[in-house]
């Protein structure tokens, strides 16, 4: 299972940041979403092959954002559903991750076939305001799906989510934009890995 969710930035090339946080966690424990919404498909295809030979080095799952074309096309092991992008059933064939805002959307992502909710913004993050922990324990309650946290999620208060029932965290600017993805990562780890949970 995904304990830490790696979501590139929305631009530039993301296989430097993205290898340089595997490769000092643990095997398996991470997967990757390529996120970059704004380049054609042929750019995002090539993004993806890199970062499919990446995630292979590390045993990390590789999940493409709201393109389950280039998902099949890259190889990749998923796709990741924008809350108001195709549905998990027109993707079965792919692992299904969805982004949900409240307790509802997980409980309907889940009758609706998905594998894994991203819920967010569990923190305030530039232009979003915070939904809260109460409203993450509320959405990890809601169906049986696991719910990772993303939105502000950092090492001060990653091990926070996981004691609101998150079975992971999901990062963009705390580990992939950080000028070191590396010690980023492993500071998130660490948060976590001293959780009981």
């Amino acid at each position: 299972m995904i304990r830490l969710y790696l979501i590139t930035l929305p631009s530039g090339d993301p296989a430097e940041s993205v290898g340089a946080a595997l490769s000092v966690l643990p095997r398996g424990s991470a997967g990757v979403q390529l996120r970059q919404p704004a380049i054609p498909a042929r750019e995002l295809l090539e993004k993806a092959r890199s970062l499919r030979r990446i995630c292979d080095r590390f045993a990390a799952p590789l999940l493409v954002n709201d393109r389950a074309d280039v998902a099949l096309a890259a190889g990749a092991d998923g796709v990741h559903l924008p809350a108001r992008g195709l549905s998990p059933t027109g993707a079965r064939s792919l692992v299904v991750g969805v982004s949900v805002h409240s307790a509802d959307a997980v409980a309907h992502a889940s009758r609706d076939g998905a594998d894994f909710a991203v819920f967010a913004p569990v923190y305030d993050t530039p232009g979003k305001r915070a939904r809260g922990e109460a409203a993450l324990a509320e959405a990890c309650r809601a169906a049986p799906i696991p719910v990772l946290a993303l939105g502000g999620v950092d090492e001060t208060n990653a091990f926070r989510c996981l004691e609101a029932g998150a079975r992971g965290v999901a990062c963009i600017r705390s580990v992939l934009g950080s000028p070191d993805p590396a010690a980023a990562a492993i500071r998130v780890w660490k948060s976590m890995a001293l959780t009981p949970y």
